[in-house]
Formats: C-alpha cells, structure tokens, sequence
C-alpha cells in the first residue's frame, strides 16, 4: 500500500513539473494555442500561416443584434494594429482598414451581437488554429468563433473576454474529431475533396451589466494555421474527387 502511495505521489510530481516547464516556455497556455500540438498525431505535417480576410473589403460583413435590444451598424475605417506582422510576400499588399462595429443598446439585458461573414470563408486544409485582431474596448463580453465543419455542422469557439484596452490577437485552437465521424470533422475520405472548415463570423454575449448606452469592437486580419501537407503532397497526375 505504502509503495502503491509512493508511486502515485511520484508520478503527480512528475506531471505538475512538466507542466511548469510547458507553461513557462508559453506552450500550455489556452490564450495561445501552438498548432503544431492540436491533433498531433502523424509526423507528415506541412502547417501554414494563411489569411483569410483581412477586412479590406466594403460589404464582406454583417451585423446583426436584437430589435428588442438595440441598433447594430458596421462599417470600414482606416486604421491596423501596430504589431501585427504581415505574412511573408504580403508586405506589398494593401492592408490599411479594419472592420467596426457599433451597437447601441436601449437597456441593459442579456444579449448577443453576430457578426457574420456574407459568405462563408472556407480554409484549406486541416485547421489548427483561427486568429483574429480585435479591440474591444475594455468591455466585458464574451467573443465566440462560430464554424461549420465538412458536413455543414455548426460549431462555436470561445475566443475570448474582450476586457482589454487596445488591440489584441485573440487565437483558439480547433479540436480534432476524435473518430472522424463525431465533434468537428474536417475531412472525410467518403465524400469528394473540399474545404473542411468554413469560418460563418463571431457572437459577441454581452455582459447583462454592461450592456448599455454605446459599445464599439473593431475586427482585423483573420487567419488560420492549417496542415496542407496531403494538398501539398498530392501527386500531379492524380485526379480530384469533385464531380
């Protein structure tokens, strides 16, 4: 019994220690997922940094809360986040607006602001990670990610609180289905070959307390890391399971 204790004490130690190590080199933390450890399990990877929008265009969104609740506009300003890094061969690409989004509540209570692309956007690929730029106004609400997997599943991400001053990259991880046929499925061999993950926008739950008079969140450059090795590896002369 005492070795059994021993052994048990022994292994608890060992775990929190290697968490420790983990957290201090930034790796563990759920703010900042590494993509390079979310459904690792084949060493044949071939992650990118891709963007998806990096809302430069007129029209792309909508905004959408409650009449009860209140008034929702959206519109481009000009205007980027100081440290944000453009992605390699892009230094020359126009990237000078961001998404803004103003609602205007007519009393406090329990709400939810969606912001929805137009159309979908779909990510090459099996995804990792999204990542979005946001400013949200030292306000505390909620951010979600809502997706739609490969069979046209509905999902939703917490992304984050928004209860900071300035601009910040809030990032989540996309879990991986555990069987293929359960959670949010990215790829199927039955199926045909299409994108599996499709980004549908963000809701934004308001804090009932803090849901009132004027709030303003501002969106910029959405990404995502994705694994395109089997894209990349596909033999030239292969056909393409589309029609």
């Amino acid at each position: 019994m005492k070795k059994l204790l021993f052994m048990i004490l022994a292994a608890s130690l060992t775990a929190s220690l290697v968490f420790a190590q983990a957290d201090s080199q930034g790796n563990s933390s759920l703010a900042d997922p590494d993509p390079n450890n979310v459904g690792s399990d084949s060493a044949a990877t071939a992650l990118r940094e891709v963007s998806l929008d990096k809302m430069e265009r007129d029209g792309a969104w909508n905004i959408h809360i409650s009449p009860d609740a209140g008034l929702a506009s959206i519109r481009l300003f000009e205007g980027s986040p100081a440290a944000k890094v453009p992605l390699e061969g892009e230094e020359e690409q126009e990237d000078i607006m961001a998404l803004g989004c103003k609602i205007e509540f007519y009393r406090r209570g329990i709400n939810s602001i969606y912001i929805t692309a137009v159309r979908p956007i779909p990510i090459e690929g099996i995804t990792k990670t999204v990542s979005v730029w946001i400013a949200g106004r030292n306000q505390n609400h909620d951010i979600y990610l809502l997706v739609q997997d490969y069979y046209g599943s509905n999902f939703e991400l917490y992304l984050g609180n928004l209860g900071f001053s300035g601009w910040k990259k809030l990032t989540t991880a996309i879990p991986p289905s555990p069987d293929g046929e359960h959670g949010i499925v990215q790829s199927s061999p039955y199926h045909g070959d299409r994108p599996g993950l499709r980004i549908v926008g963000f809701r934004i739950d308001c804090n009932p307390m803090l849901a009132r008079g004027t709030y303003y969140v501002y969106f910029d450059d959405l990404r995502a890391v994705t694994d395109l090795y089997d894209m990349e590896n596909r033999d030239e002369d292969d056909m393409v399971d589309n029609w």
